[in-house]
């Protein structure tokens, strides 16, 4: 923590420098990815231990973290298993086996990582335990598709549903139907072994089902379900999957394959306990927070030009809050790439503040940061950026033109000229997308 953020609490908000508020936001983001942090949380939600032995299974971008943060709060119980990852957020472990794959699109090593996790709890008595270690990402690392489907196929139908705009819940819907390990299936092949689930949330509601697309979950929707997503978004499925989404119809009409009664799911980090540990700074530093909502979703640009009118209406009619405040909100929005359009470098957190800040044009004391909490925004390497007054003019004076950038969702370039992006690395955690508009 630098030394400006010690008195920011003693200085009057209105003084502020833009180091200080600089500062100031990112305080905020870095406690909000703190709070999901699994090496501070993760050893308090942990079950009885075992007569048995311990499997730990797990998929994620956090998955690795966990494994690691289990075997410091565990030394004394023999711990064996495997976790996925994404690449590039493997952490050290002692006995807990870490892959890595491909997100967010799958690839061979998705598929192995689900064959070697299923392998891995196969053979297991009632006395054994297995602890899964859920977070976001898991969908794209557990990549083993339903018997007929190939991998190619997979991949191309998660390419699809990542550009048509369809919300993360739908898009794990259609996952978990086309997945020989999602939907519960995890926690079957582990029978008659108790499943005890932590989970870090991602997802708008935390629901344990979306999350990772719930391998361990039973599966509350059905193969119609996908096929209304499909046709939503005016997509098609290969004859393979179409043949699995028939062959589900029917055997849903049967008794599914047993999980141990004793299962048991918890959360132990979710968007709205990184917000409000977020809200937490901003108490201290005298700055009044008011939390949006932890499961916001839609258009990113159309959500950038609604919460700069709501940040508009703090500042001139000090409503529904004066300032100092600070607004804050989770959740997923979608960029969505129209049939025809070659997009430029971006992610959903930067294009939402490319809107903001031209919905705002210059409007005076009101900064925004908004990151993705896992250190990457989409597929780039920022974890997001920030914007102030004077973001518009920055860019005009280096010839960049805001609009046509956001036209091309080629927001990270526009904020990379600017040196306005949020570089924080890979976090090894995911409670999805942390924003914040401060209003002084």
């Amino acid at each position: 923590m630098s030394d400006s953020l010690h008195t920011a609490s003693t200085i009057r908000p209105a003084d502020w420098s833009e180091a200080h508020v600089r500062g100031f936001l990112r305080e905020m983001f870095d406690a909000a990815v703190a709070s999901a942090s699994p090496f501070h949380v993760l050893a308090r939600f942990l079950p009885e231990k075992p007569k048995g032995r311990c499997v730990v299974v797990g998929a994620g971008k956090a998955a690795a973290s966990m494994a690691a943060a289990l075997e410091a709060a565990w030394p004394d119980v023999p711990l064996e298993g495997v976790v996925v990852t994404r690449d590039g957020h493997a952490t050290p472990t002692k006995s807990i086996r870490v892959l890595e794959a491909s997100h967010p699109v799958p690839d061979e090593r998705s598929e192995q990582a689900a064959r070697d996790i299923l392998k891995a709890v196969q053979g297991l008595r009632e006395d054994d335990l297995v602890i899964a270690l859920i977070s976001g990402g898991g969908s794209a690392l557990l990549a083993l598709p339903a018997e007929g489907i190939t991998l190619d196929e997979k991949k191309q139908i998660a390419r699809k549903l990542l550009h048509s705009g369809a919300t993360i819940t739908e898009m794990n819907t259609v996952r978990r139907h086309l997945s020989a390990i999602k939907g519960g299936r995890l926690a079957q092949a582990a029978y008659p072994a108790t499943v005890a689930t932590l989970v870090i949330s991602d997802v708008p509601g935390d629901d344990p089902a979306v999350i990772a697309s719930g391998p361990t979950v039973q599966d509350e929707t059905t193969a119609q379900d996908v096929l209304r997503i499909i046709q939503k978004y005016d997509l098609t499925l290969p004859p393979a999957a179409l043949a699995v989404l028939k062959q589900e119809d029917e055997a849903a009409k049967q008794t599914p394959p047993p999980m141990a009664e004793g299962n048991s799911l918890t959360m132990i980090a979710t968007p709205f306990f990184a917000l409000e540990a977020a809200a937490e700074v901003a108490r201290r530093a005298g700055v009044t927070p008011v939390i949006l909502g932890d499961a916001l979703e839609g258009e990113s640009s159309s959500a950038g030009i609604l919460f700069s009118g709501v940040a508009r209406s703090v500042k001139l009619h000090g409503q529904p809050v004066a300032a100092p405040a600070v607004l804050l909100s989770g959740g997923e929005t979608t960029v969505t790439i129209r049939p025809g359009e070659k997009p430029g470098k971006g992610g959903r957190n930067t294009e939402f503040l490319l809107a903001c800040a031209q919905s705002l044009s210059g409007e005076p004391g009101i900064w925004a940061m908004a990151g993705d909490s896992d250190g990457i925004d989409g597929t780039e390497d920022a974890a997001g950026a920030l914007i102030g007054p004077q973001t518009l003019a920055r860019g005009k004076a280096l010839g960049l033109n805001a609009e046509d950038f956001l036209k091309r969702h080629d927001s990270y370039s526009y904020f990379k000229e600017l040196s306005d992006l949020v570089m924080t690395g890979p976090t090894l955690t995911n409670v999805n997308d942390i924003r914040l508009i401060l209003v002084l």
